[in-house]
């Protein structure tokens, strides 16, 4: 089973797992990265899992960002809608928005003294 790690205390982040939960078609586990510090030392770093959504494949491989949203979402009816952003050249536009989106997400959650995660 694949397995994606997303944060939690983000609402954006929790809309969409609650919608992935909902319409998934069994081969696609959850994991809360605020839940699972105890498994730290088989994970990438805490900062990593919160800059970019991870997914760990049934294989043990580690598919990150916009590869993983299309990934996740391949587990329900509606992955064809989200392949098309792995065609060349609109994949490179789609990982900068992305990438630029994650990016702004985890400097505005998370990095100030005052809003480190645990």
């Amino acid at each position: 089973m694949d397995t994606l790690f997303y944060d939690g205390r983000c609402p954006l982040c929790s809309r969409e797992i609650t919608t992935l939960r909902r319409l998934q078609d069994g081969g696609l586990g959850f994991a809360d990265i605020h839940e699972h510090v105890e498994l730290a030392a088989a994970l990438p770093s805490r900062e990593l899992l919160l800059r970019r959504l991870h997914l760990r494949g049934k294989d043990g491989t580690w598919i990150v960002g916009l590869r993983a949203t299309v990934r996740a979402w391949s587990h329900t009816r509606y992955g064809f809608l989200f392949r098309p952003l792995l065609w060349p050249g609109l994949f490179s536009i789609a990982t900068t928005v992305y990438e630029r989106w994650a990016d702004h997400r985890y400097d505005k959650r998370y990095a100030c003294d005052v809003c480190k995660p645990e």
